[in-house]
C-alpha cells in the first residue's frame, strides 16, 4: 500500500526527491559539503528578505528543542530576564528550558484557547523594567493557534526590549521577513514547513546578538555564537553534521522556491486546512479554536462524546487507511490533532475527511458531537 501520511507537526511527509537525495554520503569536511552548507544559510536567509546583510544563519545540530535551549541559551544574557509567552505545551516547555538554565523570567500563560496579545504584553513590560528580552512562539501545535508576533513585536520593541521567535512549526510557510516583524532572532527546524527530515535546525539572527554572545551559552555543544565562529571561518560545522540530512534539505529547500516560497507553500497550507475543516465539520467533529485563530499548521478537534467513541481505536483505523494523526496535547479536554503540513494537498486532505468518516461507522459512532462540558469550558476560558 505504500507510506502511510504523517498528518503531523513535524516529523512530516516527504517528497521523493527529499528522500532519494539521502542515498549519497558526503565528508562533513569536504569541499562539496561545504558548499552544500553555505547554499542552505544563503537559501535561508533569502526567505526573511534580509537585503541589508543584518542577519546570519546558524545551523545546529539536533531537534528543534534542542536548538530553542541554543537560542535562549546564547541571546538572554545571565543576568537577563525574559518574558515568556505561553498558550501550550511549547511555550511552557521555554519556561522550564530558562529554569535549567538558571536565568530569571516571568511567564504569561494564556491555556490552550486563546493567543497572548500586544496590550498584555506591553502591560507586563511596564510593570517590569527588568525584562530584557520576550520569548514567543509563532505557531503554538498544542492547539493550533497562529499567534500574533507582530502586534506583539510592536509592543516589545516600543518599550525597548528584545524578540526571540520560536517559529518551529510556522517558518516557511508563514511570512517572518524582517520587513514585517521585527526581532533579533528566530528559530526552526528541517523538518517542518521546508519539508525536510529531522536532524537538525537552525537559528537566523542579527549579526549583532551573534557578536553579544560570545561567551555566554551555558553549553559547549549549543553554543550559536561558537557554531557561527567556526562556521564562518572554516566552512565547516563544529561537531559531526547530520550530513544526509542537510543534502535532503537542500533538495527541499529548491522544491521550496519552485513552489512559490514562503507565499506558495502557505497557500497549499492554507487550501489543505480549509477542506480539512470544512469536511470534519460536516462528519460532526468540532474545532478548539474559533476561525480567527487556526492556523494552516495543525488542526485540534475535540474528541467526539459517543461512549463508542476511542481515540485509540480511531488512530489504528486510521492508520489502516494509511493516515497517521496526532494524539492531543491539550490539558483541559480530550483531543486529537490533524496536521495540514507535509507533501500533500487539498485531494489528499478530502481523503482524509472521507477516512475519518469511514472509522466514525466502522467503531459505531453516528455523532461526532464533542462532549457539552467540552464547548462550555471554550466557551468560558474564551470570554
Amino acid at each position: 500500500m505504500g507510506e502511510p501520511y504523517l498528518l503531523t507537526p513535524g516529523p512530516l511527509t516527504t517528497a521523493i526527491e527529499v528522500k532519494e537525495a539521502m542515498l549519497r554520503d558526503w565528508g562533513s569536511w569536504d569541499g562539496d559539503f561545504r558548499a552544500m552548507t553555505a547554499d542552505v544559510r544563503r537559501r535561508l536567509l533569502a526567505l526573511i528578505g534580509d537585503e541589508a546583510g543584518e542577519f546570519d544563519c546558524v545551523p545546529m545540530q539536533g531537534s528543534g528543542t534542542f536548538c530553542v535551549e541554543a537560542m535562549l541559551g546564547s541571546f538572554i544574557p545571565k543576568d537577563g530576564k525574559a518574558l515568556v509567552l505561553a498558550n501550550g505545551a511549547y511555550g511552557l516547555r521555554a519556561a522550564e528550558t530558562m529554569k535549567y538554565l538558571g536565568r530569571a523570567f516571568t511567564l504569561i500563560d494564556k491555556g490552550d484557547y486563546l493567543p497572548p496579545r500586544g496590550e498584555e504584553v506591553a502591560a507586563a513590560l511596564d510593570a517590569d523594567p527588568a525584562i530584557t528580552h520576550v520569548v514567543a512562539i509563532h505557531c503554538e501545535t498544542s492547539s493550533g493557534i497562529l499567534n500574533p508576533v507582530a502586534e506583539i513585536s510592536e509592543a516589545v520593541y516600543a518599550r525597548g526590549r528584545k524578540l526571540l521567535i520560536d517559529s518551529m512549526s510556522a517558518f516557511g510557510a508563514i511570512p517572518l521577513g524582517v520587513h514585517d516583524v521585527r526581532y533579533e532572532a528566530i528559530v526552526s527546524s528541517a523538518n517542518k514547513c521546508i519539508e525536510g527530515v529531522p536532524g537538525f535546525g537552525f537559528v537566523i539572527a542579527k549579526k549583532a546578538e551573534l557578536e553579544a554572545a560570545s561567551g555566554r551559552s551555558h553549553s559547549l555543544s549549543l553554543d550559536v555564537h561558537a557554531q557561527w565562529a567556526y562556521m564562518n571561518k572554516t566552512g565547516q560545522w563544529r561537531f559531526t553534521p547530520p550530513t544526509h540530512v542537510v543534502a535532503a534539505f537542500l533538495k527541499a529547500l529548491e522544491m521550496h522556491e519552485a513552489e512559490g516560497g514562503v507565499a506558495g507553500r502557505g497557500a497549499r497550507y492554507a487550501r489543505n486546512r480549509d477542506v480539512l475543516v470544512s469536511g470534519m465539520r460536516e462528519l460532526g467533529f468540532e474545532t478548539l479554536l474559533a476561525d480567527r485563530w487556526l492556523s494552516p499548521i495543525i488542526v485540534t478537534f475535540f474528541n467526539p462524546a459517543h461512549p463508542a467513541f476511542s481515540f485509540q481505536a480511531f488512530y489504528d483505523l486510521m492508520k489502516a487507511k494509511r493516515f497517521i494523526i496526532y494524539p492531543g496535547k491539550l490539558t483541559v479536554v480530550d483531543s486529537f490533532r490533524v496536521g495540514c503540513i507535509g507533501r500533500m494537498d487539498e485531494h489528499v486532505m478530502r481523503r482524509v475527511v472521507k477516512a475519518a468518516g469511514e472509522c466514525l461507522a466502522e467503531m459505531g459512532v453516528d455523532s461526532a458531537a464533542p462532549p457539552e462540558a467540552a464547548i462550555a469550558e471554550r466557551a468560558r476560558l474564551a470570554a
